[in-house]
């Protein structure tokens, strides 16, 4: 897709066309986790899973980085397509590429020399913590074919070629969950064989990902003068991946909490079935994020190209879908919570505390949906300290207060029902900024 249509097809077309894929491709993320966790708990057993869980926090990390690169790479180039200069969104590609290298062999190396006593801080314990080592030996090396593969499907969509981007992730996807099972299950690997389907998958998946970065017919492709690290570029992609590095990072954080709070008001079982609502969460969130994903190259193209109406009514149609989509979610688990339980276990004590769980987590779900397309529409725009900001009440600046308070007055249940109460405020807040905001932008 040439994207120059980004100025002049229709808003809904562009949406649907760059939406689908974006959304096909961040559900591949989630479907990964699924069916390691769906897998492992029917296959090594309730431990395994809070040892999944366990390993959350690092695993969050590290994507942090991934779309810090990824998502500032290319929110970049659509600005600079919108203007029309090819060859700075070329290098803007080759920085990328270079970050992201980097950046992985300084993580890899720092993760795996502390990696027991981080997971001790995280919560583990020794029914936990060997699990969760034995899955994150793996994953930790091979996160380098996750970051080229998640990064660079971003710049993918972003240059124009949508589908591309969601074939790539979803051949990957097809691999993991055909060997998942036979490592599991037919090799008796328990949970290094899940960590290692999902590394060959997303070897798989880089593969075809940088394929597409070098054909010569590419919108924007590699060659040596872009590999060459400018400073300004470079800071350019920090700077607007800021936002989401800064919520991964944050999640990464808050899950640390969790993890601790949990073990403290319930042990081992409250962490395994956080892991589970923590799942069944991040599906429906990255489906909002593939959508937010879709709408990036859209605003970004026309606000570059000084089309602000244009970027506001693609901003306005994705808040009706994501909310559309949240509360798809929302009636789902509420209707369906031990359904939703026992897709990962049958462990009868486990299903349990995650059904409790899942009721309260989800109370204001259907309302997530507008907090997170509003912020992703900042950072589209390259308002950079605002979309941070309104990222971070979410997950930081109001739950984690009311993961302490609502925990000592109420234990475990104070645990689930402190994400409501932030999801409460930082929604109040995301509307009078953008209010605010809206009459600003002209």
């Amino acid at each position: 897709m040439d994207p120059r249509l980004l100025e002049t097809e229709s808003i809904p077309k562009l949406l649907w066309k760059y939406a689908l894929p974006a959304v096909i491709t961040t559900l591949t993320t989630s479907i990964y986790n699924l069916i390691d966790r769906i897998f492992i708990g029917h296959g090594a057993g309730a431990m395994a899973i809070a040892g999944l869980a366990l390993s959350l926090p690092i695993m969050t990390f590290l994507q942090a980085f991934g779309t810090l690169v990824g998502v500032g790479a290319s929110t970049r180039i659509s600005i600079v397509l919108g203007m029309k200069d090819r060859d700075w969104a070329e290098r803007i590609l080759g920085n990328a590429l270079f970050l992201t290298v980097v950046i992985w062999a300084v993580l890899t190396v720092g993760c795996l020399t502390f990696l027991e006593p981080l997971l001790k801080i995280f919560g583990g314990s020794e029914n936990t913590i060997p699990y969760a080592a034995d899955y994150l030996r793996i994953i930790i090396p091979g996160n380098i074919f996750a970051n080229l593969s998640y990064s660079f499907c971003n710049i993918i969509r972003a240059s124009g070629s949508p589908f591309r981007s969601m074939t790539i992730m979803i051949r990957g996807m097809v691999v993991n969950a055909i060997l998942a099972p036979i490592f599991i299950f037919w090799f008796d690997w328990g949970i290094q064989g899940a960590a290692i389907a999902t590394v060959i998958a997303m070897f798989i998946t880089a593969v075809q990902t940088m394929h597409f970065f070098l054909r010569k017919d590419a919108f924007i492709r590699f060659t040596k003068n872009t590999l060459k690290p400018v400073k300004k570029i470079i800071k350019n992609i920090l700077s607007i991946g800021m936002s989401p590095f800064l919520m991964n990072t944050a999640a990464s954080v808050v899950a640390i909490i969790l993890n601790g709070r949990l073990a403290a008001k319930g042990g081992d079982l409250a962490i395994g079935a956080y892991g589970i609502i923590n799942s069944y969460g991040i599906l429906f969130v990255m489906f909002v994020i593939g959508l937010c994903q879709g709408m990036q190259p859209i605003v970004g193209y026309n606000y570059g190209a000084r089309k602000i109406d244009r970027a506001k009514k693609a901003f306005f149609l994705a808040i009706k879908v994501g909310t559309a989509i949240t509360t798809f979610g929302f009636l789902l688990i509420e209707l369906f919570p031990k359904t939703a339980a026992t897709v990962f276990t049958t462990d009868a004590t486990l299903v349990g505390i995650t059904v409790e769980g899942l009721r309260y987590v989800f109370l204001l779900f259907p309302f997530v949906g507008f907090q997170i397309v509003t912020s992703n529409f900042f950072q589209s725009l390259g308002k950079v300290h605002l979309s941070i900001f309104l990222s971070l009440t979410r997950q930081v600046i109001f739950l984690i207060p009311a993961l302490y308070i609502c925990s000592a007055l109420f234990d475990l249940k104070g645990v689930w029902i402190a994400t409501p109460v932030a999801d409460f405020l930082a929604i109040v807040v995301t509307f009078v900024i953008l209010k605010l905001q809206m009459k600003k932008l002209k």
